[in-house]
């Protein structure tokens, strides 16, 4: 493309940030230079990120490559090795001749060096800096919209009483003040895309440039954030094109029913710039002019969120949503450090202990189900499971296939325990090494939770690899009480097994439902600090789950992680010393982390 048909970009980024813009018909937003920008651009409707927390979702935007192809990117929070050769997109438009600035978030899960990547990534970042006459990606992150931002009392600008609390949250003081208050930061959003505009007109430069906005994923309030419902992976998604190029994209106005992935804006960004997209980003270019509702697919997933293992997958269409829980056993309502900071998970939880939530509410603190199904217009807070209903029974089959398909296309690393030697993009793809379609065989059995199961888990606690056997070991933990006559089979994976992350869920079925005293014994022994932190954590949070006087004998062990240098066992060891001493409530947090601090690298969750 010659140079003088390329256009400028400019990409704005809201952290945490849903879309309650006006332009998506939040009542309370004030919102008029997004809203003016989205009159003069195309609007998705229905676009969601790839992960439900900062970085891995940041990994997806810089790569285009969902970051469970490539573990620990995953994971909340964790450094990926990824291969010399796939390479990001501005490394690529660096390439293609563009001035690439990033001001000046990073926190891209990964062990990439900024410097080598961006012509400049710093809060001094911008287009003005650029040669005289070069075209410019210039990427702008807006931090004020964090989840953090709610953490501190202040009266907000939007009155609580006027807000809505979602049917699955109380409707509390505290959960009221939460949501009203983000609005504000919302409006200092809206006002810094404006004087972004306001330079790009100064400098003359609006007619050569397209403009992006869009959130690295959902929102702050609790269930939102960390989880995969809509309120986590929802994001706003403008694209504005001057006339000069507006003929790449639907008529300004236009608003795009069908689902679409934030992970597609990388290769969008190399074809905006006249570049050949690599086989190795995901999706279609968004510059385009078709999109169709009935086809189109957006995933997601979840790993670990800070101190807290889990397996959860999702696909959403234009309509609904469906999630599959690998880890049905363990309920959402985990206690997680830093996001206790909010009131409104402080509230919740003191509503939940009381006694005071009815069933909707209290959904969050049971074990999940290993299915869910989402009418999402008819249920906006998706809180009416429809999975398993009969006449629903097509949709729900046909987005479990897509998700299961989905899973191997990505060659997903996330069934895979954290820290295993197979994780890596390349690693896990060498013939023999991870055997995902087998893993995902027994995964799938373990969200079914059937007792007719059982004997697919116990060949697969005999299977020589070890993945595999890891997920024998917890389809016979998820079945609980059911599989309690199992318990010499469980104590011969204790005692021979030489993977810890196939002795953890067999000690942690023995130590709930077989009360085996030795098995509590063990799971303290694997969070000693002799263990690799991963190890330590899943441990630790297998302990957790048992009641706090099994784990009292074993308070010095739980005291040592507690004060650990790793910050995720540091924050479970704390956690559960305050079970154990019985000392633990939702309103004291600040034990729980002592490292409230932010800056452009993405200190914080």
């Amino acid at each position: 493309m010659p140079p003088d048909q390329r256009p400028n970009i400019l990409w704005i980024v809201g952290e945490d940030c849903p879309p309650r813009f006006g332009c998506y018909g939040d009542p309370h937003a004030r919102t008029p230079h997004l809203d003016a920008l989205a009159r003069r651009g195309v609007v998705f409707e229905h676009a969601f990120s790839a992960a439900p927390v900062c970085a891995p979702s940041r990994f997806a935007l810089l790569t285009g490559v969902a970051p469970e192809s490539n573990a620990p990117a995953n994971h909340q929070r964790a450094r990926a090795e990824i291969p010399g050769w796939m390479r990001t997109y501005p490394e690529i438009l660096r390439d293609l001749g563009y001035y690439c600035t990033n001001n000046a978030k990073t926190d891209y899960n990964a062990t990439l060096d900024p410097a080598a990547i961006w012509h400049e990534s710093s809060p001094d970042a911008h287009w003005r800096n650029r040669p005289a006459g070069a075209p410019f990606l210039a990427v702008f992150n807006f931090d004020g919209t964090h989840e953090s931002s709610v953490f501190t009392p202040e009266t907000p600008e939007v009155a609580p009483a006027a807000v809505r609390v979602p049917a699955y949250l109380p409707d509390t003081p505290a959960v009221r003040g939460d949501l009203a208050r983000h609005y504000r930061h919302i409006a200092n959003l809206d006002a810094f895309v404006g004087e972004l505009l306001a330079q790009l007109t100064a400098d003359g430069l609006a007619g050569d440039t397209i403009v992006i906005h869009t959130s690295d994923h959902g929102g702050v309030h609790p269930r939102s954030k960390r989880f995969l419902y809509d309120e986590g992976l929802q994001v706003p998604l403008i694209i504005a094109a001057p006339d000069r190029f507006a003929a790449r994209f639907p008529a300004r106005g236009t608003r795009i029913e069908a689902a679409v992935s934030t992970i597609r804006i990388p290769p969008t960004l190399v074809d905006l710039a006249g570049g050949e997209i690599p086989g190795h980003m995901e999706g279609l270019s968004l510059a385009q002019q078709a999109f169709d509702p009935a086809a189109e697919l957006a995933f997601g997933m979840r790993n670990r969120m800070d101190e807290r293992p889990d397996v959860i997958r999702t696909v959403r269409d234009a309509r609904y949503r469906y999630i599959r829980n690998y880890h049905p056993h363990r309920p959402h309502g985990r206690h997680l450090g830093f996001a206790w900071l909010a009131a409104a998970y402080q509230s919740w939880e003191e509503e939940h202990l009381a006694g005071r939530l009815d069933p909707v509410q209290d959904a969050f603190w049971r074990p999940k189900p290993g299915a869910e199904l989402y009418d999402t217009v008819r249920d906006p807070d998706q809180v009416v499971n429809l999975a398993g209903d009969p006449n629903h029974a097509a949709v729900e089959e046909r987005l479990a296939g897509a998700l299961r398909a989905h899973l191997l296309a990505v060659h997903d690393n996330g069934f895979l325990p954290e820290g295993s030697p197979v994780e890596g993009y390349e690693r896990s793809r060498e013939p023999g090494r991870y055997p995902l379609e087998r893993v995902l065989d027994v995964a799938d059995a373990v969200a079914r939770q059937d007792p007719a199961e059982l004997p697919r888990f116990l060949r697969a606690l005999d299977d020589a690899d070890a993945t595999v056997r890891r997920w024998g070991a917890i389809g016979i933990l998820a079945l609980g009480a059911a599989a309690t006559d199992q318990a010499a089979r469980l104590r011969a994976a204790v005692g021979n097994d030489p993977d810890p992350f196939v002795v953890i869920p067999a000690a942690e079925s023995l130590a709930r439902f077989a009360g085996d005293e030795n098995a509590v014994a063990v799971l303290s022994g694997l969070s000693a600090a002799t263990h690799p932190a991963p190890v330590r954590l899943e441990a630790l949070n297998a302990l957790t789950a048992l009641p706090p006087e099994r784990v009292r004998p074993f308070r010095d062990t739980v005291a040592a992680a507690a004060d650990d240098d790793h910050e995720y066992v540091r924050g479970a060891g704390r956690y559960l010393l305050f079970q154990v001493e019985g000392t633990y409530t939702p309103q004291s947090p600040v034990f729980l982390w002592d490292r409230f601090a932010f800056t452009a690298q993405g200190a914080g969750s």
